[in-house]
């Protein structure tokens, strides 16, 4: 005879879930397998507020890959963080321009990861000047992620650190009224 669908739920174990270390050590959430073969592998996605308990990451998505299971503690790796598509959005006004930049970088350690980024401009501008802010913005991140390890990246883009040094480094071609991280997956 079949077993009923309550009964499978009597039968779940439940699994912590922690976020890598950057992000913190507390739980952020449970999530139900059968067995912890099933829950390696699974990717959790989550607001960022909820492990940096930071309104001014409201706006962030982050997913986590579950890589490793001790009891029923499940520890991840993070896979990506974007912001969301709204906020994004909100971003762009009438009389700006909008540079994106995607880059596949290597951190010191010879880790891939692709970044992209959005800088808004606070006047409107042609396209040689967002050629030139697109290519400054992307020798920076080059530059930048040649010398530090991913984690510290993911930080330096967290506590906005990274945001202060790119800014700087095109304020001579146009102003920027925004500069934003769009997407970081590793």
């Amino acid at each position: 005879m079949a077993q009923k669908s309550s009964e499978k739920w009597k039968n779940k174990l439940w699994f912590n879930v922690y976020p890598p270390k950057l992000l913190g050590d507390s739980p952020i959430g449970e999530i139900p397998a059968d067995d912890e073969k099933n829950v390696v592998g699974r990717v959790m996605k989550v607001s960022m507020s909820w492990i940096t308990h930071k309104p001014e990451h409201s706006f962030m998505i982050v997913a986590l890959r579950i890589t490793d299971v001790n009891g029923n503690s499940a520890h991840t790796d993070l896979k990506f963080i974007e912001q969301t598509y709204s906020y994004i959005h909100s971003l762009v006004r009438r009389h700006s321009s909008v540079v994106y930049t995607v880059d596949d970088l290597k951190d010191k350690t010879g880790r891939k990861f692709k970044l992209k980024l959005l800088a808004v401009s606070a006047t409107k501008i042609k396209t040689p000047k967002k050629t030139a802010i697109r290519k400054a913005i992307s020798a920076f991140a080059h530059e930048y992620a040649a010398g530090k390890t991913l984690d510290e990246v993911t930080t330096a883009l967290l506590d906005n650190s990274f945001r202060g040094e790119a800014v700087s480094k095109v304020t001579n071609i146009a102003r920027l009224s925004k500069f934003e991280l769009k997407k970081l997956e590793s």
